[in-house]
């Protein structure tokens, strides 16, 4: 029996390119507007994540009844359609399906779809209670031996409600050429309104609920909140995320067994907080995670393999200052189990980069004392001591016997192009990881790090109240002075990364905003840097 042979299916970088097809476009554009007519049920946008050559997370909220607020714990369950197809206007749907909305799941939406082709890019759309949620696009991963030419990520982090507008989603939404987003931690922030520093001590706009979130209702209150900004909203339904929490997802400086912002007298068990924490996390991000575990690792073909860590579940507690107990081989960043899992994963990579989304920075910091007020502005940051110390306890430099592990393995098994992408310090930085601080660069390097700065959460100049590069080139210049391996620093600016991954070079470019606290701020390159195939150095690099 003659059977039709199949027509190849444009590539997921050709509809990109094409600004998604011209029909697929104008529906994908348009969607916004027809859903509108019943916003009360899909209130929260829509979103995908975690993609895979055959797979990719879907996910949204709805609304059942007026009553049925996230956090409330109340309203009837609810049957969900939904339904992937390649176009945008659903006349190729590929894959559909129902399910339950409950309120026991605060009436989240999330579905691993299965049995997709790999490289490909798709539409989605859920259906409820005779309303029809916005379109979203995602894209499926290359297959693991494909010879991928090009990837781009949109990089953020830091994202505090209050502190402003999220100007660099709207930025990232209006780009045609990314892959994934990946956000490194800090997706939302636990505090009371009007807690964390803001632009000029008065919050853009207020979180709720009022008081910091400790219950699960108040995860899943705040979370839904954060949901609700239209910027955030358009990156979702634009491309997938690769997401991962740092500290804010629960509460400040976070460990195994506790918080700095953790009061048990007042707050109650940490382990309970922590669980509720992590519940409202997978309930309402397109994350797939493995009963509770959320590092995990995701494959573009054989150009890039991305390892996303967990660095607050499983670490010892931060040790204040500097000394030989940052350096104790008992104390961990990563967990035993983690750390087995990172570097068996990196040395048996047969991908040409290894990329590691990493919430804290790894490069070694020192920072020499400085005067009182400046030092409390670093102190809020960086976790660097009040008194001057060199050392940055909550990041890697407070858990130098687990880096030294890290980077062993890296070493040993001959890996020269590991590129760790952070967050969580609201800043901007270049660096390359070297063998021995102290002998650099005669010792040789292991591997580099982009970091990217904060959307919104407050930086040097806003901790110190002072106008933006005032203060702030003054320290940059004292850090690299004492760290040569930080080859590019700026303590100022909001914004977010845009890192293109190609066989011969992995390259950050930095985009900064002009204003966080004005919703139409424009966005400007400031900096790119660039790692050459097996260099393990960065250095300064055109614009992409």
């Amino acid at each position: 029996m003659a059977t039709t042979p199949s027509v190849p299916h444009p590539s997921r970088r050709t509809v990109l390119r094409s600004g998604i097809a011209a029909v697929g476009a104008a529906a994908f554009t348009s969607a916004f507007p027809s859903a509108a007519a019943s916003p009360a049920v899909f209130a929260h946008g829509v979103a995908s994540g975690d993609p895979l050559p055959d797979a990719v997370i879907l996910w949204t909220r709805v609304t059942p009844t007026p009553e049925a607020t996230p956090g409330s714990g109340v309203g009837p369950d609810l049957v969900v359609t939904w339904e992937v197809s390649r176009s945008g206007r659903f006349d190729e749907i590929v894959s559909s399906g129902t399910v339950r909305a409950h309120a026991v799941s605060d009436h989240t939406v999330k579905v691993d779809v299965r049995g997709l082709d790999p490289d490909s890019a798709y539409f989605y759309r859920f259906r409820a209670a005779g309303a029809v949620s916005p379109i979203g696009r995602t894209s499926t991963a290359p297959a693991p031996d494909a010879p991928v030419g090009r990837l781009r990520f949109g990089v953020v982090s830091c994202s505090d409600w209050e502190g402003g507008f999220f100007t660099s989603y709207r930025h990232l939404a209006a780009r045609d050429d990314l892959d994934a987003v990946i956000h490194l931690g800090d997706y939302l922030y636990e505090y009371a309104a009007g807690e964390f520093p803001v632009a000029g001590a008065r919050a853009v706009r207020s979180h709720r609920p009022a008081h910091e979130i400790v219950s699960l209702a108040d995860y899943r209150t705040r979370h839904a909140q954060y949901k609700t900004d239209p910027d955030l909203q358009a990156l979702h339904a634009r491309v997938p995320w690769i997401v991962v929490w740092d500290d804010h997802e629960s509460a400040n400086n976070a460990w195994a067994g506790g918080a700095e912002n953790h009061d048990p007298r007042l707050e109650g068990d940490w382990r309970r907080r922590k669980a509720a924490s992590v519940q409202a996390y997978d309930e309402w991000m397109p994350v797939r995670m493995n009963a509770g575990r959320l590092y995990r690792r995701l494959r573009y073909g054989r150009l890039a393999e991305l390892s996303m860590l967990d660095l607050r579940t499983y670490r010892s507690e931060q040790i204040p200052g500097a000394g030989r107990a940052v350096g104790d081989p008992g104390r961990t960043m990563t967990g035993r189990e983690q750390m087995k899992w990172l570097t068996a994963g990196l040395t048996s990579s047969p991908a040409r980069w290894q990329l590691i989304g990493n919430s804290v920075m790894i490069a070694p910091v020192l920072l020499p004392p400085l005067d009182r007020r400046t030092t409390s502005a670093l102190t809020e940051l960086l976790g660097v001591p009040s008194e001057g110390l060199p050392y940055n306890t909550d990041q890697w430099d407070g858990y130098t016997a687990d880096r030294r592990r890290l980077l062993d393995a890296i070493t040993t098994a001959g890996l020269r192009n590991v590129v760790f992408l952070t967050g969580d310090i609201h800043t901007s930085w270049a660096a390359d990881i070297p063998v021995d601080a102290a002998r650099y660069p005669d010792a040789g390097t292991v591997a580099t790090e982009f970091v990217v700065p904060s959307v919104t959460s407050a930086n040097i100049d806003e901790l110190l109240g002072v106008p933006p590069r005032t203060v702030s080139p003054a320290l940059e210049a004292t850090v690299t002075a004492t760290n040569r391996h930080v080859r590019f620093v700026e303590l100022d600016s909001h914004g977010y990364g845009v890192l293109e991954v190609t066989p011969d070079a992995t390259q950050m470019d930095w985009f900064f905003i002009g204003d966080r606290a004005d919703p139409n701020s424009i966005a400007r390159r400031v900096a790119g840097y660039r790692v050459a195939d097996g260099t393990a150095k960065v250095e300064p690099a055109h614009r992409l």
